[in-house]
């Protein structure tokens, strides 16, 4: 069975004049480099956070990750990427990964938004809020993992741990 393509063109609603709109009305940091790459920064309960949204309209995809300010050293490279594992297996949306690059955990999701008309304003806060809890929700098991030498079952149980009150 063969796949039927239809050409249409490109969405010339590019999502991130809206981002940069919830940006500014935040009153967040943020640098907008070219017409399909924003940064922003913004600070955490954990830490502060690096936002990248791109743009890739030949495919209407928003590519959005959320970056951690934290390194992961070479020796705990595979404790990582068993945490990983461990904590992808429970979410629901997006997931976690280390940049390459930068060797730094983060989150990532990307948004198809090809025959739509540009993305919600909604959307685009729904995709920084949901980033922004579960990076909050998994930083101290990053932090276990990477500093506290734990394994990644003894760092998601230890992170995720409901508590009662407060102190």
């Amino acid at each position: 069975m063969s796949a039927v393509a239809v050409e249409t063109p490109a969405s010339s609603h590019n999502p991130l004049d809206v981002v940069e709109e919830i940006v500014t009305a935040n009153e967040w940091p943020f640098e907008r480099a070219t017409d399909d790459e924003l940064v922003v920064e913004i600070g955490g309960r954990w830490c502060d956070y690096r936002l990248y949204f791109v743009w890739q309209p030949d495919v209407s995809a928003l590519q959005f990750s959320c970056q951690f300010d934290m390194k992961v050293q070479a020796p705990r490279r595979s404790a990582v990427a068993e945490l990983l594992a461990e904590v992808n297996g429970r979410m629901w949306l997006g997931h976690f990964d280390v940049c390459a690059e930068e060797n730094t955990p983060m989150f990532r999701q990307t948004m198809l938004l090809r025959g739509a008309r540009g993305a919600a304003v909604e959307q685009l806060e729904d995709l920084v809020e949901i980033a922004l809890s579960e990076c909050e929700r998994f930083y101290p098991a990053f932090q276990f993992v990477i500093w506290g030498g734990k394994t990644a079952q003894e760092a998601v149980s230890a992170a995720i741990l409901d508590t009662m009150g407060e102190a």
